[in-house]
């Protein structure tokens, strides 16, 4: 398995003292990574502060720390299915949810939150909102996205009028009460709790869990292997304004290791329960452990028939009448001893994972999202598969030679600090299962890349389909990719960028104005990582304005009638200056409702730097025309985009017809001599760019634009 590090960071207080342990890490689709630790007081070492740091893993060297004003130890972390919010529960039963501030990542603020005074939270999740999507492996090579990506029939948790999903969170505390916060339309927060089942008993650990067809699943156990691990079906509702909450208990298992006479004994205590995804209630992954090492168990819930006594056999059956059937828990597959395991992280890449699914993974030898990480005492760090348990790769920790990173002294040359052994105490899959970040005992995040291959000899058209197959997963979901281009080699950008939009190009035409500022911002991102490609990487990002600031000048725009026409007069403007190719700014506006792009003179004079900034680049673009046989430059590639020449069009009849309105929100040129109408003049030479761009017959007809404007 490839296993490097990608960076860490080291969060340290202004006092000599290291953070202590810390807790619970998370990472969100937007590639957002939440951790805590706890910083003491150099004055006061009583008085602990509870911190939780964010970072985005692109800006690594930007942290925002926040001091969360919880009472006790942060237990659980949870970021909800968009990224934006984040719940922090504590050993005091607090809850609280952090949101961007004015939707800045640098300031995260916490306005509601929900409380069981003196009981510890020990699971947390938001409720699902019924959006489930199914990766198809086995369609990759597929030219439609609905194969590729499909979604999944999965119903909401709860829902408001109209089938919409309620927003709220779900958790579980030590005492083994299930409570459930509901956000209402109007901002304010129902509260409900409910024990999990009749006899009320300690609960150690416990993980939440989905139902297509809306209910929760909730495993527990009291943290001895000796004892069941018991699954309860959670039913929420909302009754004349007050929140409801059925429970229900399901069948339950002990572990394997508990009936083996050799370790009956050895693994007294259960350290990590989790369910292999949030999606399917029907496996789970329990690990037990002791002070010398782990073992490791995948169960799966199956339904299979229902013996029946022998004076029954004999009668003849009903037509109709089938076997009765029991829903039974099945051991599926079980390690070997293990050293003593300290985290355990499970991919979210959801991939189906039947047996013909991972045949088809295994024939593609396509590995994201079929392993999962179990964190060591040692220091290092195993990647199983996530059924049969079998080792896929090992990583062995940052002390040892062959993770030594560039630049670093030999480890002989190294202080190696004494005291227990550097190891992680919480791992995070990335959300396409190409990442791992972990925070290890001595309060330092970790980022590790993950290959794709997990050590298979692959091809280079195997590779570039894999990453293709990711980045066009994140294009579809939103999800951001910055996990992938870790994998990107300078040298297969061109061909990346290609191929993502020659799939593009394929797909209809409504899907493609969903995806066309996403492909746009994935194509920026795979161009800056070659200096051949760096120039486009710029045009990519300055397309990407281009289209925010045509969006925010026709959003301006408002029918002069009450009785709204069936297009927009953002819609009429585009379709005029489609058909009409005339060269004279005044001749274009001339078809155009001047009445609706009528405003007042107060945010006309506010729009003046963003029509500047239009005016400045159509200018840049038509000094670069004449350069065009030299090296490649900022700007090359609008010369040849029609789509975009002609939305600068359109914001220029706009621009032309508010100067009329407002002369001091026109762009301001130097021009050559004081008659001279900058604005025309530009018009007409883009115009006839963008002519020479719509004739496909003749390649080279750009060529003889410069004798055009001679």
């Amino acid at each position: 398995m490839e296993v490097a590090y990608v960076c860490e960071w080291e969060k340290r207080p202004k006092s000599n003292h290291y953070p202590s342990i810390p807790l619970v890490c998370a990472w969100s689709c937007r590639n957002l990574v939440a951790f805590t630790t706890d910083l003491k007081n150099e004055e006061d070492e009583k008085e602990v502060s509870h911190m939780v740091h964010i970072i985005d893993t692109e800006h690594p060297w930007d942290v925002y720390s926040i001091n969360s004003g919880h009472g006790e130890v942060i237990s659980c972390l949870e970021w909800d299915q968009s990224g934006s919010r984040l719940l922090s529960a504590d050993g005091d039963g607090q809850i609280k949810c952090w949101a961007m501030a004015d939707h800045l990542v640098n300031s995260w603020e916490s306005s509601l939150g929900s409380a069981e005074d003196g009981d510890p939270i020990i699971a947390l999740s938001w409720l699902h909102n019924g959006v489930k999507l199914a990766l198809h492996v086995e369609m990759s090579g597929s030219t439609n996205f609905g194969e590729k990506f499909s979604r999944v029939k999965f119903s909401p948790s709860l829902t408001l009028f109209g089938g919409k999903p309620m927003e709220g969170w779900l958790a579980v505390t030590v005492s083994g009460l299930v409570t459930v916060s509901l956000l209402k339309p109007n901002g304010q927060l129902l509260t409900a709790s409910e024990s999990l089942c009749r006899l009320r008993g300690r609960v150690a650990l416990a993980d939440i869990a989905f139902t297509g067809g809306g209910n929760i699943v909730v495993a527990a156990t009291d943290g001895s292997s000796s004892s069941p691990v018991q699954f309860y079906k959670v039913c929420v509702s909302v009754v004349n304004e007050k929140c409801r909450i059925d429970t229900e208990l399901l069948p339950s298992l002990f572990m394997r290791c508990t009936t083996d006479p050799v370790r009956r004994d050895k693994y007294p205590a259960v350290t990590h329960l989790k369910f292999l995804t949030r999606e399917n209630s029907e496996q789970v992954l329990l690990c037990a452990s002791s002070q010398m090492g782990s073992i490791v168990e995948c169960w799966s819930l199956r339904k299979e028939g229902l013996p029946v006594n022998n004076i029954f056999q004999h009668r003849s059956p009903v037509v109709g009448e089938k076997q009765p059937t029991i829903l039974k828990w099945r051991i599926l597959s079980a390690t070997n001893d293990l050293d003593r395991v300290s985290a355990v992280a499970l991919p979210k890449l959801p991939i189906s994972i039947s047996n013909t699914d991972l045949k088809v993974a295994s024939d593609t030898k396509f590995c994201p999202g079929l392993g999962l990480a179990l964190a060591f005492h040692d220091g290092s760090i195993q990647i199983l598969h996530r059924l049969s348990l079998h080792t896929m790769g090992v990583f062995y920790g940052s002390s040892s030679g062959s993770s030594q990173r560039p630049g670093d002294e030999p480890a002989i040359k190294r202080q190696r600090p004494g005291g227990p052994t550097v190891h992680f105490k919480a791992l995070q899959f990335s959300w396409t299962s190409l990442a791992l970040a972990g925070v290890d005992n001595h309060g330092k995040l970790h980022m590790i890349r993950v290959s794709p291959s997990m050590g298979q000899m692959l091809d280079m058209n195997t590779l570039l389909r894999h990453l293709l197959f990711l980045l066009e997963y994140c294009m579809v979901t939103g999800y951001d990719w910055w996990d992938v281009l870790l994998h990107v080699q300078p040298g297969m950008v061109h061909n990346l960028v290609e191929k993502l939009h020659e799939e593009y190009m394929r797909q209809n035409q409504a899907l493609q104005q969903v995806l066309s500022t996403r492909i746009v911002a994935v194509k920026a991102s795979l161009c800056k990582l070659s200096s051949a490609t760096a120039a486009r990487a710029c045009d990519f990002h300055a397309k990407l304005l281009l289209i925010a600031i045509s969006s925010t000048l026709k959003s301006l725009l408002r029918p002069h009638v009450l009785n709204t026409p069936d297009k927009s007069p953002g819609d009429r403007l585009a379709e005029i200056c489609s058909k009409n190719t005339d060269t004279d700014i005044d001749k274009v506006m001339i078809n155009l409702k001047t009445e609706e792009f009528v405003l007042d003179g107060p945010p006309l004079q506010s729009l003046q730097q963003l029509i500047q900034w239009v005016g400045d680049f159509v200018l840049y673009l038509m000094a670069n025309l004449p350069n065009q046989g030299s090296v490649v430059r900022p700007g090359f590639g609008f010369l040849r985009d029609g789509w975009s020449l002609g939305m600068l069009r359109e914001m220029m009849v706009m621009i032309r017809i508010w100067g009329l309105l407002k002369p001091g929100c026109l762009p301001i040129y130097t021009a050559t001599s004081d008659n001279q109408d900058s604005m025309s003049l530009l018009f007409r030479l883009l115009t006839k760019l963008w002519l020479c761009c719509k004739d496909e017959e003749n390649m080279c007809i750009c060529g003889l634009y410069i004798m055009w404007i001679m």
